[in-house]
């Protein structure tokens, strides 16, 4: 009885719930249509135009078009009187319609995170949620209500600048990154005043341009597609993302700004996608360079028509779209609906009834920057658990707070860099640069000694590129020689030298794509005299994309990836150092030996004549003059203990119905405290089409004490083992399948089981 009264109650609850979803759905639309029919044709284009404030658009001209209900929202504007002062014009438009304040905010706000791929390094779900909220959180408080993040390109060319925006080469890593971005940002309610709504971009395939050019074209089978680069997007859009960002290039012929099978039949038709689809900054325009569109105003009709709402930084939407409607080049119905995708967003997130949303329109910029609202323990802990050891022979880490260390390198004092790129609203002022983590860390900051000793480059041009905008990046006049000398006594006097050196910020941006992926020649010039002087040598590394390094890794007692940590991210790498914390990141994307080898990734095909094979000679898919293998592979990084790791099935057999669990067993057998970021792959030994000779499909982190074991479990599901076939069905095909368990992709810890007909 209690059992049937128990579920009856549950009964009404659901029923209760669904009633209320309903009737808010049925409030929603009467509300919208009611809006829709009072507003001119200017006016539903107005929503759908996005603007800058700045020399191309002033403020006072963006307040007289917000007031004339010609602008839908407003980006990188983050100064709150400002925007408090627009939200205020748009209550004063025919309609009222309130704003969308956007910015990027892509690795923090305020506070400034790791960058994406460092996020991606720490493998933790928590520490992603943390950067995620925290970026929320600041940024909503700025009185923000969107952002154009996170960025879920598959990225496995590292000649690309925006890798370092990106969560790496992996599917199911960057999905699971992208997807907790969305919820811990979004939050359960777009209401909720701490809910930031998420853009993910960029859709499609940004990240696969040819030869790692910025803009360039991508080709790419449709079953490819599906399989690896749309996964994230789709996971992005499954975890409730309200808008999509549109990519700058072109997909198989098709510009991404143009492309109706990818905006309308796969983004509406297939995946249901009811949000906002908005282009990228300038991106309608550049139909006419792609050859698309013959004139501004065919872009606007080509544009609307493929499935774009929102015309970021618009210039044309205004000015053609309604003589475009007029002529009957674009419906009515079609604006209708992008309207109505922006008016259903702001309804959603409550703008109607509380436009000026955490706004405050006294806040002073002192007050806006003050250290005091800064997450500085949140940034310390990600940026540490980002730090992916790479090197250590003879136990050299972590350092003595006793030595006499030689901080040498040109990234080592750099405040700005340190924060990497897209980091517009952190301030470089408040950032902890290592030599300062480092002297704060160690017993005595006199022990400390600092040379920059070399430039970032010799190349003039590089400077010209890096400096084309504002002089961010440090040129020492000095002669290089002087410099190197300078730094090599120091070292000399030293117990240990750490070399800081890379990419200066600017080098791992947008528009910043890379032939030679190998440290400049000055820092190489260096790294070498550092080495000669025999003195432990430590290379940190500050980059925005994997670096060619097999010389410095020769050179290197140790070596550490700290790319560019944020606002606390001298601290985090000072931890580090002098062992106050162990370090447990894992690679996200896979170093190449040369930049001959790209793309390397570990979830290639197999071939028919894989490297290995028995007698078949020189006759395999191999390179005579160089390893298949990258010198650091995906998942990888070292830690001051170790662990052993062992795995059980709990079958052999399994069916569409039934599921295994994967039971590790890990035992620290180091004699410090440490994580250990436990990794599942799967192969699907024979498919109907060829299929990746291992692929990740789960992680878990364990933290155990020195001789501690302890237990992760992972449970392998028959939509685990789906993939596209040559039919474009999503399948799951009977056969064996190998299962891998262990701490980096190259893993040989394996078992078998069998997927029955059944």
């Amino acid at each position: 009885m209690i059992k049937k009264i128990t579920v009856f109650l549950f009964f009404i609850a659901f029923s209760g719930s669904v009633l209320a979803q309903q009737t808010n759905n049925e409030e929603k639309k009467r509300f919208i249509d009611d809006l829709l029919s009072k507003m001119t044709i200017e006016e539903k284009v107005g929503q759908l135009r996005l603007i800058s404030v700045g020399d191309s658009h002033p403020l006072n001209q963006t307040l007289n078009e917000i007031e004339a209900g010609e602008i839908g929202g407003i980006f990188n504007t983050i100064v709150e009187p400002d925007l408090s002062q627009m939200q205020d014009r748009a209550l004063k438009s025919p309609n009222k319609i309130p704003l969308l304040l956007g910015f990027d905010i892509i690795h923090g706000h305020r506070t400034v995170f790791p960058i994406n791929l460092g996020i991606a390094a720490t493998w933790d779900r928590n520490a992603i949620g943390k950067v995620a909220q925290v970026s929320a959180d600041e940024a909503t408080s700025d009185g923000l209500n969107i952002t154009w993040a996170p960025m879920v390109d598959i990225t496995r060319d590292p000649r690309w600048g925006r890798v370092s925006e990106g969560f790496g080469e992996d599917p199911y890593l960057t999905s699971e990154a992208g997807r907790i971005f969305v919820e811990k940002m979004q939050k359960q309610s777009l209401k909720d005043k701490k809910s930031l709504v998420t853009s993910v971009k960029h859709f499609a395939l940004y990240g696969a341009v040819e030869g790692g050019r910025e803009y360039n074209s991508t080709d790419m089978s449709e079953r490819k597609m599906f399989q690896e680069y749309l996964v994230p997007y789709k996971a992005a859009i499954d975890a409730g993302s309200r808008a999509v960002m549109v990519s700058l290039v072109s997909v198989n012929g098709i510009p991404a700004t143009a492309n109706h099978w990818l905006l309308t039949e796969v983004l509406r038709d297939k995946w249901h996608f009811n949000g906002v689809v908005v282009s990228d900054h300038g991106a309608i325009r550049e139909l006419i360079n792609h050859g698309v569109a013959s004139d501004p105003k065919d872009a606007v009709r080509v544009a609307i028509n493929a499935g774009i709402d929102m015309s970021m930084n618009d210039e044309y939407f205004l000015k053609f779209l309604p003589q475009l409607i007029k002529e009957g080049a674009v419906t009515e119905t079609r604006i209708n609906q992008a309207c109505r995708h922006v008016l259903e967003l702001k309804y959603d997130m409550g703008l109607f009834s509380d436009p000026h949303r955490n706004l405050d329109p006294k806040l002073d910029i002192d007050t806006m920057f003050a250290d005091n609202r800064l997450h500085r323990q949140e940034a310390r802990e990600v940026a540490r658990r980002s730090i992916v050891l790479l090197k250590n022979n003879n136990n050299v880490l972590p350092i003595s707070k006793n030595a006499k260390i030689a901080v040498v390198g040109p990234l080592a004092d750099s405040k700005r860099d340190i924060l990497g790129s897209w980091s517009a609203a952190g301030r470089a002022s408040l950032a902890v640069t290592p030599l300062e983590g480092i002297k704060h860390a160690a017993n005595n900051a006199q022990s400390v000694d600092y040379a920059f000793g070399a430039n970032l480059s010799n190349d003039a041009n590089l400077y010209r590129f890096l400096n084309l905008y504002a002089e961010i990046t440090k040129f020492d006049n000095r002669p290089a020689d002087k410099m190197i000398t300078e730094a090599v006594d120091k070292a000399k006097k030293a117990d240990v030298v750490i070399a800081f050196v890379g990419e200066a910020q600017g080098m791992a941006h947008e528009s910043s794509s890379r032939t030679d992926i190998s440290l400049p020649a000055s820092q190489k010039q260096l790294i070498k005299a550092l080495k000669a002087t025999g003195k432990p040598l430590v290379i940190a590394l500050m980059n925005g994309r994997p670096l060619t390094l097999t010389e410095e890794y020769a050179q290197a007692d140790a070596m550490l990836e700290t790319w560019y940590l944020g606002t606390e991210g001298g601290n985090a790498i000072a931890d580090v150092l002098f062992g106050d914390y162990n370090p447990s990141g894992k690679l996200p994307m896979s170093f190449p030996y040369n930049v001959g080898q790209i793309p390397v990734y570990y979830s290639h095909l197999n071939t028919g004549r894989p490297r290995g094979t028995e007698n078949m000679g020189k006759y395999t898919t191999s390179y005579f003059d160089s390893p298949n293998e990258p010198l650091f592979p995906f998942g990888f990084g070292l830690s001051y203990t170790d662990f052993n790791i062992d795995f059980v099935l709990s079958s052999t057999e399994m069916t569409k119905d039934s599921e295994i669990v994967v039971t590790a067993n890990i035992e620290n057998i180091g004699d410090k405290l440490g994580t250990q970021t436990v990794q599942l792959y799967l192969q699907d030994i024979t498919a109907s089409v060829s299929r990746p000779v291992k692929q990740l499909v789960g992680f878990e982190n364990i933290t155990l004490k020195p001789h501690e074991k302890g237990q992760v479990k992972f449970v392998i599901k028959y939509d685990m083992l789906k993939f596209w076939n040559d039919k474009m069905q999503y399948v799951a095909e009977p056969g064996k399948f190998n299962v891998f368990v262990g701490s980096d992709s190259t893993t040989q810890n394996k078992q078998t089981f069998i997927l029955l007909d059944k």
